[in-house]
């Protein structure tokens, strides 16, 4: 593929508790992005593992043995189809053999990008949780980055969406596309999310210049479903909710989009809050 520009699958499916079972979803997807010519496949938060407090109790006594057989099986499928994959789970951390209730060796909420040559490449930490969470997962500390045909690209999940601080500095690292995953599923009915997750991603992206795949959970029922946004906010299209299913998307950094903070955002991030002469 030319330089700058990325073909992007984005994947949605109810993720749940049966590792085995989302293992399968995630596999078949990869082989049906694989075949609609994308370079890269992305799913939501938590989308092997299952999501902790809903799919998971707990991980006292997880069985991390098949999340790692099962991780495998991606691995393997990323590296038959010739595919990058971008995939949430928890990540056992400290080496503990046996994890306790609100100790130091609550996992982390992660995603995993997995190369063509079905390697790990990175991985990515939740950086913030919210408070349920924090009694069950562990937060990160990093950022990662990665470039597909000069695209570089990072990501991110979901809580993280609430703290524009994080953008402003993927954007001052060169970053031009931003692949967060969600688990906004199995909710009473229509809540806060319906209204503030498309529309918080929109803002990131328009603000920093992003392309945005946003991957979230189909499991019903579920606020909003999974979109992917250009760089001037504009979703260019998006999933039927409560629906698993697939799209194709093209980053082209070739492309130029309606910017009015051209020119002002980087007086902006040096700490000058006007443009006044």
């Amino acid at each position: 593929m030319a330089k700058g520009i990325l073909k992007v699958a984005t994947c949605q499916f109810a993720v749940g508790g049966s590792v085995r079972r989302n293992g399968n979803q995630i596999c078949s997807y990869v082989k049906k992005a694989a075949r609609a010519g994308a370079e890269i496949v992305h799913f939501p938060e938590s989308a092997l593992s299952g999501y902790g407090g809903i799919d998971v109790p707990n991980f006292v006594d997880y069985d991390w043995d098949l999340l790692r057989g099962e991780t495998k099986k991606i691995q393997q499928a990323a590296a038959k189809n010739k595919i990058y994959v971008v995939f949430g789970s928890a990540h056992k951390i400290n080496g503990s053999t046996k994890l306790t209730t609100g100790g130091k060796d609550r996992p982390h909420q992660s995603l995993y990008l997995i190369n063509p040559k079905g390697q790990v490449q990175c991985r990515y930490d939740k950086r913030f949780c919210i408070k349920a969470e924090l009694k069950r997962y562990t937060p990160g500390d990093r950022f990662v980055y990665f470039t597909i045909n000069g695209v570089k690209c990072s990501m991110l999940i979901c809580f993280d969406i609430r703290f524009p601080e994080i953008y402003r500095e993927l954007y001052k690292r060169g970053v031009k596309c931003i692949f967060q995953s969600f688990y906004n599923a199995h909710q009473k009915g229509p809540s806060v999310h319906s209204d503030i997750m498309r529309q918080s991603m929109q803002c990131r992206a328009a603000t920093n210049a992003f392309w945005a795949s946003m991957s979230n959970s189909s499991g019903y029922y579920s606020p909003y479903p999974s979109c992917f946004i250009r760089p001037d906010g504009k979703i260019v299209k998006q999933l039927q909710r409560n629906k698993a299913g697939l799209m194709v998307n093209t980053v082209d950094l070739s492309q130029r989009f309606y910017d009015p903070m051209e020119g002002f955002r980087e007086m902006a991030i040096k700490g000058k809050l006007s443009n006044r002469a």
